[in-house]
């Protein structure tokens, strides 16, 4: 960071919001050129401490609150210039920045926060979706590496991606909570094959990832050995947090268009602002994204982990609420229209997009039944579910071919308990 620049706290007083807009604004006519190199430009912005500015400055931030850290954003947005925001949706860095050594923050975060690597997220497994415990890939140590084999699945990015946030079994006699560990897996290496998922949208953003006798560094193990669902648990509550943030900015189009997301625009467009009824359900969506805003202000706010985590998972239950509400409104103003796709119907091509996109939404970063279930224990005080293999060693647990053997009775009996 550039020596005097402004931080959290400016002659012993706390900076205020103007502060921020105007350091923020001074230093970016100062810097910011669209012509500048990309790797030139992000160094530029990591060394001012603007890329993590809710960080501290010893960890390349400025200290300034989560609401500042959105003003610089915005600020950086208004010029079109990159590179700041990543204390919020860069969660490689933002897992490591909380739970890394000092050794894995110094060599893993500032490549990451120049865009230098990328990452992509290895949890869901076919066999271990919402019962991520239940994950079957398993990590052996073998000197100072640890050996995997595995398979993940609904993967983004994972063609590109440098680095894998991934899950893996290292104690098969351990309860299945207890037994897994977390690692800043290379993907760039022999034994780790990607596989494209055709998805309803005509797109593959999702892959399959098969992992054989691939490696990962013991200095890339986050956390302790079988420490690895507490490390999970930080990572998904960025990972909701994120989602909760784009449930206002997400396509409603294969190829954006402005005003794609105002559904003011698209009724007055339409001919139909007048009509009570469509006036009524925009006004409800609005009021549905008003109200996950505030939520995620309060989640942010708190300095209780397990309450932020609680209301970042009403937060992205909200944000699937409130993209299925918007396509259903979109389909209501669509009319007919809603019906057909491709180039030559682009109004319809963007409300099927919008519809069929939607779905993804319920599934990622934990279902919105995964969700419900949190809420339920951790708000509401609702007794969990019976556990009766809670601390049964993994290796004893029940497998399918165990349950297939089963009588109708005795399976349903089985689900009941688990």
């Amino acid at each position: 960071m550039a020596p005097g620049a402004l931080c959290a706290t400016a002659g012993g007083s706390a900076v205020t919001d103007d502060d921020v807009r105007d350091e923020v604004r001074r230093w970016l006519t100062a810097n910011w050129d669209a012509t500048l190199d990309r790797g030139r430009w992000a160094q530029l912005v990591f060394d001012a401490g603007w890329a993590v500015p809710s960080w501290e400055p010893q960890w390349w931030g400025r200290g300034l609150s989560d609401p500042q850290s959105r003003i610089v954003a915005a600020e950086f947005a208004a010029v079109g210039a990159p590179g700041t925001g990543h204390d919020r949706a860069n969660l490689f860095a933002c897992t490591l920045h909380d739970l890394g050594t000092d050794e894995q923050k110094h060599r893993l975060i500032p490549p990451s926060i120049r865009g230098e690597t990328k990452w992509c997220l290895l949890y869901s497994e076919p066999g271990a979706g919402s019962d991520l415990a239940g994950l079957r890939t398993r990590a052996e140590q073998d000197g100072d590496d640890w050996v995997i084999d595995g398979q993940k699945v609904w993967t983004s990015f994972a063609t590109s991606a440098d680095y894998g946030l991934l899950v893996a079994r290292t104690d098969w006699d351990a309860p299945k909570h207890n037994g897994i560990s977390f690692f800043m897996f290379p993907m760039r290496q022999a034994g780790v094959e990607v596989r494209p998922i055709h998805q309803i949208t005509g797109e593959s953003e999702f892959n399959e990832v098969f992992i054989s006798g691939a490696h990962v560094p013991d200095a890339n193990l986050v956390g302790e050995p079988g420490g690895g669902w507490a490390v999970l648990q930080v990572a998904l509550s960025y990972e909701r947090r994120l989602m909760g943030d784009l449930a206002r900015t997400s396509r409603s189009a294969r190829k954006p268009q402005a005003d794609s997301d105002s559904l003011v625009e698209m009724a007055r467009r339409s001919g139909k602002l007048g009509d009570s009824f469509i006036r009524q359900e925009i006004a409800r969506v609005e009021a549905y994204a008003a109200v996950n805003r505030w939520n995620t202000q309060r989640a942010k706010a708190t300095t209780d982990r397990a309450e932020a985590a609680t209301l970042l998972a009403l937060g992205k239950i909200a944000m699937s609420r409130i993209l299925h509400e918007t396509a259903k409104v979109q389909t209501a103003i669509a009319g007919p229209e809603a019906m057909l796709s491709g180039p030559d119907n682009p109004l319809g091509d963007a409300v099927t997009f919008r519809t069929l996109n939607a779905y993804f939404t319920s599934i990622g970063g934990g279902t919105d039944q995964i969700q419900r279930n949190i809420i339920g224990e951790r708000i509401l005080g609702l007794p969990k579910e019976p556990e009766p293999y809670r601390n049964t060693p993994f290796r004893e647990l029940p497998t399918s071919s165990d349950f297939g053997a089963l009588t109708a009775g005795e399976r349903t009996k089985t689900r009941r308990n688990r």
